[in-house]
């Protein structure tokens, strides 16, 4: 059989012609083509057709620069991030009026690169409409917005008298660190919870987060009730009222409190605690905080989660917090039992030799100790503990507990890397919060600066934390910028980092090109 014959059909003897596809002539330039309704090539059809003569290739947007949103005419002002869905959402509104009256109908729109500080906005659009005999015409058209910046009402009363807010709610924990407001924050810009505030500023103790609306304070209060175990109060205080429309203006604030048990606190229950929860302790560790309190008894592995409620009937306080641990080093260990798993964190009895750092060359000291950190603890180790041995108590349930069982002299509580600075290849974003005259003080800036390293070493260490929150690639990170630690250091994984928005990398010269493609069911693209 000869090449490019037709071939017999299977079982019917029968020749089968071969599907060609037919060609016909340009009207205009003769040009072989497929055959459509107008009877042009793509060519001439594109060069005697315009559909996106009367499209605007010019528009205007209004910004907030202090709150991130833009006009939706009349007064409506939507927030939205640069290039997001929301953004496109709200040009494309400002050109569909346009597109209706000249029939014109929208079939994609895509954003175009321009310099961030060029108050410009440029989408590139593909336009379909219905031209010369029922043929079907798709068409790129590029359009650019002006940025003009103006304040939205609420901003700008704001700007007026900083003071004239509805409604704040006043953060507060009494304890001696801020590694929970740390935390909170991440969660916070996460979430975005804190995105409707008017400002943020520092307080003795915690944070207060300013509001023009009562509604946008209580959102906030509810989402720290699913997040943290706290006790709320609310308040009002009448600012002015209209006796003939019964109009009253009020001020709200709500006081959050935050229970004062933190991670790594070593916490002695009280007899009648002891007993409710079943015979746990009388020493436990907290080992997590959520919307309820995760105690763990380091000599039997039993864990009890105490509800914020239920929290307040013994309202205890931490005997030692992670301001008071103690380095040591491990001499020897000997695993006990088997590692186990409980809520998502692995523990291991094991008895323990170790001995304080700053006794090395003093003293022959040794403390044989059971721990829970089995799985982790090797001879040479450093661990981080709660010397019961030399701490100054005060407090009457440790006192109690010491004069009825027989307590450890060390407690250990986490694993301790070497102390090397480094540069790490990922970053978190921070809250806008007003400093105070007294947290710029020389002394407490240091102090903040190594509470905040000391959170960063923690995420490092707890997988679970960083679950919850978001952490960005560092831009600034070079590998050759790293120094070289120890294997068993921990770090975060680069498949755990998101990347920051940043503008940029598109080549603006392939903005200008139209297409038109094959005719299928009446269409030529």
């Amino acid at each position: 059989m000869m090449p490019g014959s037709a071939a017999p059909a299977g079982g019917a003897g029968m020749f089968v012609p071969a599907a060609t596809a037919g060609t016909v002539l340009c009207c205009m330039c003769g040009v072989a083509m497929q055959p459509n309704p107008a009877n042009m090539c793509a060519r001439c059809l594109r060069g005697r057709v315009d559909i996106t003569e009367g499209v605007p290739r010019h528009a205007a947007v209004v910004y907030c620069p202090d709150c991130s949103s833009y006009l939706q005419p009349p007064r409506s002002w939507l927030r939205a991030t640069p290039e997001s869905p929301e953004l496109m959402q709200i040009l494309l509104r400002r050109i569909t009026k346009p597109l209706a009256r000249l029939r014109v109908s929208l079939s994609g729109a895509e954003f175009v690169f321009s310099e961030p500080h060029s108050k410009r906005l440029r989408l590139k659009l593909r336009l379909r409409r219905e031209v010369l005999h029922g043929v079907v015409l798709e068409q790129t058209h590029p359009v650019e917005f002006v940025v003009h910046d103006r304040l939205c009402d609420s901003c700008s009363r704001a700007q007026a008298n900083p003071d004239q807010w509805i409604a704040v709610v006043q953060l507060r924990q009494h304890v001696p660190h801020r590694r929970t407001f740390l935390y909170l924050e991440q969660l916070l810009l996460k979430h975005g919870q804190a995105s409707l505030a008017i400002r943020v500023a520092a307080a003795p103790g915690g944070l207060d987060f300013f509001f023009g609306s009562r509604s946008h304070a209580a959102r906030l209060v509810d989402f720290l009730t699913t997040v943290a175990p706290v006790q709320t109060q609310t308040a009002k205080q009448l600012v002015s009222h209209d006796i003939k429309s019964s109009v009253y203006n009020y001020k709200y604030t709500f006081s959050v409190e935050i229970c004062p048990i933190c991670r790594e606190d070593l916490i002695a229950l009280s007899p009648q605690a002891s007993r409710d929860m079943g015979g746990l302790g009388p020493l436990v560790l907290c080992v997590k905080v959520t919307n309820a309190i995760a105690l763990l008894d380091p000599f039997t592995l039993r864990v009890h989660h105490l509800e914020e409620k239920k929290y307040r009937v013994y309202n205890f306080k931490a005997a030692l917090t992670s301001k008071q641990l103690v380095e040591y080093i491990v001499l020897d260990i000997e695993q006990e039992s088997p590692e186990i798993s409980i809520d998502g964190s692995r523990y291991q009895l094991a008895y323990a030799q170790v001995a304080r750092v700053s006794d090395f060359g003093k003293n022959d000291t040794i403390f044989t100790v059971r721990t829970h950190l089995g799985h982790l603890l090797n001879p040479g180790d450093h661990a981080l503990g709660y010397d019961l041995y030399g701490a100054n108590l005060n407090d009457d349930d440790m006192d109690t507990a010491m004069t009825r069982y027989s307590l450890p002299e060390v407690v250990l509580v986490k694993k301790s890397y070497e102390k090397r600075p480094r540069t790490r290849r990922w970053k978190l974003k921070r809250l806008p919060v007003e400093e105070d005259a007294a947290n710029k003080a020389k002394g407490e800036e240091e102090k903040r600066l190594d509470e905040y390293e000391a959170f960063l070493k923690d995420l490092e260490q707890d997988p679970d934390m960083r679950f919850k929150i978001n952490l960005y690639k560092n831009e600034d990170y070079r590998s050759e910028m790293a120094s070289t630690v120890g294997d068993d250091v921990p770090t975060v994984p680069i498949e755990e980092l998101i990347e920051d928005l940043t503008l940029g990398g598109d080549d603006e010269g392939e903005e200008d090109e139209a297409a038109v493609g094959n005719t299928q069911a009446g269409m030529v693209e």
